[in-house]
């Protein structure tokens, strides 16, 4: 066997690792019993441990330096060398102990948080968050020193593959200031429109689920290769060919559970689209997180918030609700799923205040790694920040800095990819507009496979063979440009 081969089939065993552990998170978050916590958190470490251990299996380096000289080599083998390096550059800077205790302090942390978070009770989950953040941080001075990044860019590095938190800060202060101004003219532009009556609940949970799994099927879902379930926290998991997907209902508010699921969809849509002769390769890999949240934004804002999207669900919602009346008229309900309100959770926030939640995360986030914000602070640091974005306060905790699941899971590093994504999401669908002028007509009469086709050439079936730079450039015609998405804003929320 060349030395590429043997790299390949030791990355294929530890993808096959990772699906592993993508099903055991998934199980942890939707079917396991509380008393199984401690034993599935010693399972998830040792596994982990596993699998650090064939990262810095000392033939890897052998085998890189052996194949980077092949020139017989395609380009995406090649692509996928550069892959393994990057991911064994950075795995071989840790101890195998520190994943350990990381894995550890994770489970812990995240079992707690869910008692927290019910019981509003933010004292009582500060403890183990110490924890994650101490092991993080010292993750962060590690990766920082090897890669010879700044240490909030070696967390931001996991997700987002040659990130850099000064291009990020330039980008979110711009929003920041854009935000205000434009907050007010979309909320003053509203008020002009008439009153429309909204849906009543309750609305059944079967009756939601059913709705969802429709329209998850419509957009392109395959249901064979994976679920729908309930979590606390939405997410899309699992493992290759196995995408799963979970939501949260409400029974006054059908919206929210939707939105969810179609914005987990605009996930696992990709996650089934990648390269199925690179599945278990990092070059299969998606391109970072970046672009994983564009296809699940612009599913949810591009496409599913749209007039012509909305007027092609509405009979489907009112067969579902048995919903008859105005509140079911096409202009009330894109009234319902595009009105701008400053609101409390991220996860339910309007398109246009939706960056204000991710930027006060990212910038928390950032001052918590570097020690300038202690976690006994967070609560008030919080509450500050999102008055001074978007003027309203929690007023509690559970409302606050404990509705995500990010720092308590250890996803440090992660929060500024959802609004580069939204960014992106509104650049990519663009393109693919103009690209494809079937598209659109296509979404008002519920046929997406011209979108589906034109995204799984130019995103999906990509996977990790390009930057994000070079992704973006190739797909759109130039890298991420913010002024698209704020283009696009203009266009929804003041000339709609």
């Amino acid at each position: 066997m060349s030395a590429y081969s043997d790299l390949a089939a030791h990355f294929g065993r530890i993808a096959a690792i990772q699906n592993a552990v993508g099903i055991l998170q998934w199980d942890s978050e939707v079917v396991m019993p509380k008393g199984g916590a401690q034993t599935r958190a010693e399972s998830m470490a040792v596994i982990r441990v596993v699998r650090h251990d064939m990262l810095c299996d000392p033939r890897v380096g052998e085998w890189l330096e052996k194949a980077e000289g092949d020139n017989t080599l395609g380009e995406w083998e090649r692509a996928n060398l550069r892959e393994i390096r990057r991911i064994w550059t950075s795995e071989t800077a840790l101890p195998a102990d520190l994943v350990a205790a990381t894995s550890r302090a994770v489970s812990a942390s995240e079992l707690h948080w869910r008692e927290a978070r019910a019981n509003n009770d933010y004292a009582a989950l500060v403890p183990y968050l110490a924890e994650v953040l101490a092991r993080k941080r010292e993750v962060a001075a590690i990766k920082s020193a090897r890669l010879g990044v700044p240490l909030y860019d070696a967390l931001l590095n996991d997700y987002e593959p040659g990130g850099q938190s000064s291009r990020i800060d330039a980008i979110f202060d711009d929003y920041a200031a854009f935000l205000p101004g434009f907050l007010a003219e979309v909320m003053a532009h509203q008020a002009k429109r008439p009153k429309r009556p909204r849906p009543q609940g309750p609305f059944p949970i079967e009756q939601q689920r059913a709705l969802a799994l429709e329209l998850m099927g419509v957009l392109g879902y395959d249901i064979d290769r994976g679920r729908l379930d309930i979590s606390t926290h939405p997410f899309c998991g699992g493992a290759a060919n196995d995408v799963r997907i979970t939501t949260r209902y409400d029974l006054n508010d059908f919206t929210r559970a939707l939105m969810g699921v179609l914005h987990e969809t605009g996930h696992a849509l990709y996650e089934q689209g990648r390269p199925q002769a690179y599945l278990n390769q990092p070059v299969g890999k998606a391109r970072g997180m970046s672009i994983h949240e564009s296809q699940s934004l612009l599913i949810e804002m591009q496409v599913c918030r749209s007039r012509d999207f909305i007027a092609f669900a509405a009979p489907l919602m009112r067969e579902a609700f048995g919903g008859q009346g105005a509140p079911w008229e096409v202009d009330a309900l894109v009234d319902l799923y595009s009105e701008v309100k400053p609101s409390l959770i991220r996860v339910d926030a309007d398109e246009v205040t939706y960056p204000a939640h991710v930027i006060m995360r990212y910038r928390l986030e950032k001052a918590m790694i570097a020690g300038d914000l202690a976690l006994k602070d967070l609560p008030g640091a919080w509450n500050d920040a999102l008055k001074g974005l978007i003027g309203i306060a929690p007023p509690d905790d559970r409302l606050g800095c404990l509705q995500d699941i990010h720092w308590p899971a250890g996803l440090w590093g992660y929060f500024s990819t959802y609004s580069l994504g939204a960014m992106s999401a509104a650049q990519i669908f663009d393109a693919a507009v103009k690209a494809d002028p079937t598209i659109q007509p296509g979404i008002a009469r519920g046929d997406f496979a011209p979108l589906m086709r034109w995204l799984r050439a130019n995103i999906h079936s990509q996977g990790s063979l390009h930057t994000v730079d070079e992704l973006m450039t190739r797909a759109t015609g130039r890298p991420l440009d913010a002024s698209v998405f704020k283009a696009h804003l203009k266009r929804r929320y003041l000339e709609g």
